[in-house]
């Protein structure tokens, strides 16, 4: 690999930041090696069963996250701080929205070569079946990257939540001379049940790869030690295990080679047990926050821990931004009301009523008299006009919002939901999957539906 110049003037434009996001590099180290082309794929999701009923009408990373945001925003602003701007969207699901904000989202101009591409699933005139898995969904679409032997091809989820530099996973691929890289989070002994495991030896080579261990003495074996261990923040003897973050970086050629065989439709459970013997295959221990939200339990309790006065997540990160819609929306507004922990976003209003550990979304209206505690509320689509109001009188339905003296607790309250006056609604008493029309309990969690009318004075698991 050839060093890239060094300029010693400064130009009419950001000759640096062009540099590097034409090469791949990083912003502001302009003498470090160019990497090879980096594609970087995310995964639009499956069906997303296990966030019913917020994938009842938009797919996984389309749903809202921390007030502001949308799920793909993360790994999308992940790639585009680490200087990778090639970015391709495989969508199959409830696409429309995640089509939308992408679409509204992410502009590029003409010099830095960047995009971020929406592949959605197809049928054409050889296939006629949807995307059986994350590697038949990367197979499928092979023809669109372009792909070459020396690029290199980043693989993520579009449901996560982190802050990973992949320049840094990229470099040590290439000094490793990997064929494939692993990012594994170290995660204690008795959470991994339900995640790919992996050993390594001394220079952290993988050379066992489990997917999802059941049994205790499997377990046991692929307990972390050694090198991999002293990466790692906590040094106590708790027994940890090196989990796969499911993001993978492949080299071009291997990437070619591993998806040849078409009776192999996931990376997870079938390419990387089976590249494992003839490849080189290598971890990258990531030591940070990591979360991957794929219930509704997850989803609720990470967005609520963004409250805490030291959060596990900082959006607050301005060297590394989280990047999402410009709405271009008019501040919060706060009328007389009192709150405790809590994120909100532009374009709220909330009348005389209390908050604690809640997060409130775009356009969110509360109403004087309510208690909202443990609330995630995601807003809504527009705001109400006079005309809309009348008009919602004569029908006889709420507004829009949190209606006034409400009771909520333990709750996910979903996009345009309109909540009437004096409503008591709490998940307590009530049994998993409990649902009516407007609401569903999950995860001990009750969750007003996208959409949903809930009339005045209901009162539900109080």
């Amino acid at each position: 690999m050839q060093p890239r110049d060094v300029v010693f003037f400064k130009p009419p434009f950001d000759l640096f930041r062009l540099r590097a996001t034409v090469t791949g590099g990083k912003v502001g180290h302009p003498a470090m090696p160019s990497l090879p082309r980096v594609i970087s794929i995310i995964m639009g999701g499956g069906r997303g069963s296990r966030l019913y009923p917020l994938t009842k009408d938009r797919c996984k990373p389309a749903v809202p996250l921390a007030s502001n945001y949308r799920l793909v925003d993360i790994p999308i602003s992940n790639c585009l701080n680490s200087g990778f701007n090639q970015i391709f969207v495989l969508t199959q699901f409830n696409t429309a929205s995640l089509h939308k904000h992408i679409q509204q989202t992410y502009k590029f101009d003409g010099f830095g070569r960047g995009f971020v591409d929406i592949l959605a699933a197809e049928q054409t005139g050889d296939k006629e079946s949807w995307y059986q898995g994350t590697a038949d969904a990367v197979r499928q679409n092979l023809h669109h990257y372009n792909l070459k032997d020396e690029d290199l091809v980043l693989i993520l989820s579009g449901d996560q939540l982190y802050r990973l530099d992949f320049d840094e996973l990229a470099r040590q691929h290439m000094e490793n001379a990997a064929d494939v890289t692993i990012a594994a989070k170290a995660m204690p002994s008795d959470q991994v049940s339900a995640l790919g495991v992996m050993r390594v030896n001394a220079d952290l080579r993988i050379v066992e790869f489990v997917e999802k261990p059941k049994d205790p003495a499997v377990i046991s074996s692929l307990v972390l030690g050694g090198n991999a261990r002293a990466r790692l923040s906590d040094q106590s003897d708790k027994p940890y295990c090196l989990a796969s973050m499911g993001i993978y970086l492949f080299s071009g050629k291997v990437m070619r080679e591993a998806l040849a065989d078409h009776a192999q439709t996931d990376f997870g459970k079938e390419v990387i047990p089976g590249l494992l013997a003839s490849k080189r295959m290598m971890a990258y221990v990531f030591d940070g926050y990591w979360e991957d939200i794929g219930t509704v339990g997850s989803f609720w309790e990470c967005n609520l821990t963004l409250t805490d006065p030291v959060p596990p997540f900082d959006f607050f990160d301005g060297q590394n931004p989280v990047y999402t819609h410009a709405r271009y929306l008019p501040p919060a507004k706060l009328n007389g009301a009192r709150s405790a922990r809590v994120l909100m976003a532009d374009g709220a209003i909330v009348d005389d009523s209390e908050l604690n550990r809640c997060v409130i979304g775009v356009r969110s209206v509360i109403r004087g008299g309510s208690r909202l505690e443990n609330v995630v509320m995601m807003g809504a689509d527009a705001f109400e006009r006079p005309h809309d109001l009348a008009r919602n009188n004569s029908l006889g339905r709420p507004d829009i919002g949190v209606g006034a003296n409400c009771l909520i607790r333990n709750a996910i309250i979903d996009k345009n939901a309109r909540i009437g006056e004096g409503c008591r609604l709490a998940p307590t008493g009530l049994p998993e999957k409990w649902e009516t029309e407007a609401l569903f309990v999950r995860d001990g969690v009750i969750v007003v539906k996208k959409g949903a009318i809930v009339p005045p004075g209901t009162v539900v698991g109080e």
